[in-house]
């Protein structure tokens, strides 16, 4: 919690102002999480502090929120680029990413719980950058990376608004982003590592080495190419939703089947249902036999 709160501070995310009479402030809550290695094994503890977005009002607190992530069937095809021609593929994590995108709009937060200043204790903040949990929070850090990049001499593909190309005679690199997950690749192993540097200038990031694990996705690189699995992803899947000893089927859905928004009764809560049909989204990445079937779920 203290790195948090410092890396907050570090970031210059808000500044301490007396409480506004003529608008409302939005509250705030700490967030623990346990990162894990493949295996499972705990990596790091984790402590994040995220704002209560849902106290904001459309129009008034934020405006657009939509922001793009990459979609499975570019992250394959770049994937299948590299191992082509074999290219490096690198990984990266940015630290606090959220942090870093710059907000448009006026908002005003609660101080943080267990870090409140002494010398103010009514004040609240003034927040200058994102934070997680608010609305905008994806959007505003998208637009801070991309707008970077494109600085950078890097174009934002218009096919998929998550992959940049930087294109010349004798170099071509690309870059995967994922909130705060990015891959790059390219065919000049010292132009991809001057580009993590120049990356590393601008924003707190982490050179995690070759491509090893994605999404969900673990990648193991031999001779042969690179192999890909969710072995840990959809057994922990399997085990949420009571479906690990469900015998198989060659087939996931029946062909002739037709679903509809309107037959059957409305779930009381449908929330579970759209949990796990976003998590089979991310099984299509090694999976894309069973696209047609969780497009239909959608």
């Amino acid at each position: 919690m203290g790195r948090q709160f410092d890396a907050l501070l570090a970031n210059n995310t808000w500044s301490l102002c007396p409480r506004p009479s003529h608008t409302h402030v939005v509250r705030n809550k700490w967030v623990y999480k346990l990162k894990r290695h493949p295996d499972g094994s705990i990596d790091r503890y984790k402590a994040r502090l995220v704002a209560k977005g849902f106290e904001q009002v459309p129009g008034i607190d934020y405006f657009d929120t939509f922001s793009p992530v990459v979609k499975p069937t570019t992250i394959r095809l770049i994937l299948s680029l590299a191992v082509s021609f074999n290219w490096n593929i690198r990984q990266l994590d940015v630290s606090n990413a959220f942090l870093h995108g710059i907000l448009d709009e006026v908002v005003y937060m609660e101080q943080p719980k267990g870090y409140e200043d002494h010398t103010f204790p009514d004040h609240v903040c003034y927040l200058h950058k994102s934070i997680y949990g608010l609305k905008k929070a994806l959007r505003a850090w998208f637009t801070r990376l991309s707008q970077q990049l494109i600085d950078f001499g890097f174009s934002e593909s218009k096919m998929d608004y998550s992959l940049f190309t930087y294109n010349s005679d004798t170099l071509r690199v690309f870059v995967l982003v994922y909130v705060d997950d990015i891959i790059i690749t390219g065919s000049d192993s010292q132009a991809v590592r001057y580009f993590i540097d120049q990356l590393q200038n601008v924003f707190s990031i982490k050179d995690l080495g070759e491509l090893s694990f994605f999404l969900g996705v673990e990648a193991i690189r031999n001779p042969a190419g690179l192999h890909l699995r969710q072995t840990k992803y959809i057994t922990d899947l399997l085990n949420s939703t009571y479906m690990l000893g469900a015998r198989p089927l060659r087939c996931p859905s029946s062909s002739g089947s037709k679903l509809s928004s309107t037959a059957g009764e409305l779930l009381e809560n449908p929330t579970e249902y759209r949990r796990v049909v976003g998590a089979l989204q991310y099984c299509t990445i090694t999976r894309p036999y069973i696209s047609y079937s969780v497009n239909q779920l959608c």
